[in-house]
This record gives structure tokens, sequence and C-alpha cells, in this order.
């Protein structure tokens, strides 16, 4: 039985991977909120990663790169994080990008940050 606290999370997860990219958008918005808080201090800083991952997945499918790119930018800046986790997450948006927008300069560069990452 999957824990109730991570029920918004697990459900991120699986409408983005369904491709329900609006539902994904609602709920990883809701993991940001829950996770964040008011003073603006992230308390689950990999679930908010995710979910900024989440965001740019539905961005680079709705065509905004630049949107799919900050978004994706964020993430790999976050507080916290675990460099295994992140790339496994961030591996989908990396892919998404690659394949819809192969020449354009802003996903290019993005995809090098990942690569340096990655690398390092």
């Amino acid at each position: 039985m999957a824990d109730p606290a991570k029920f918004d999370f697990y459900a991120m997860d699986c409408y983005r991977i369904a491709g329900e990219d609006r539902l994904a958008e609602m709920y990883a918005r809701e993991v940001i909120r829950s996770s964040t808080n008011p003073d603006g201090t992230e308390r689950k800083p990999m679930r908010n990663t995710e979910a900024r991952i989440t965001l740019g997945v539905v961005a680079a499918r709705a065509g905004d790169l630049e949107r799919a790119v900050s978004y994706g930018r964020r993430a790999l800046e976050g507080d916290g994080k675990s460099l295994p986790s992140l790339l496994m997450c961030s591996k989908e948006l990396a892919t998404l990008l690659r394949e819809r927008y192969p020449t354009e300069p802003e996903a290019v560069s993005y995809l090098d940050e990942v690569r340096a990452l990655s690398a390092s």
C-alpha cells in the first residue's frame, strides 16, 4: 500500500508517463505546493525536483521549449539533490528535448548541462 502522503507524487508520475499532461501538471503543482514551506524553503527537494521535471515534460509536449528548459534548469539547480535520482528523472525530459528540438540552441545547451552533470 502506498503512503497516502505521497499520493500526489505518485499520481504525478503516473499521469506524466501515461501522457495525461493536464493531470500531470495539476499534481506536479500540488507536489511543489505541499513540499514547500510558506517562506519558500523546500521540505522535500527531490520531490520538487521531479515535479519540475514533470512540468518541463508537459511544457515540451505542448511546444513550449523555453518553459521546458526553464523547469529543467531549475530542477538541476535544486539543493539536496541525489545525483542518480536526478539523472533518472531528468532522462525523460532530455529524451523529449533531443527528439523534438534537436537543433534548437536552448535545448542543446540544456542537454549539455545534463551531460556535464552526469559526467561529474
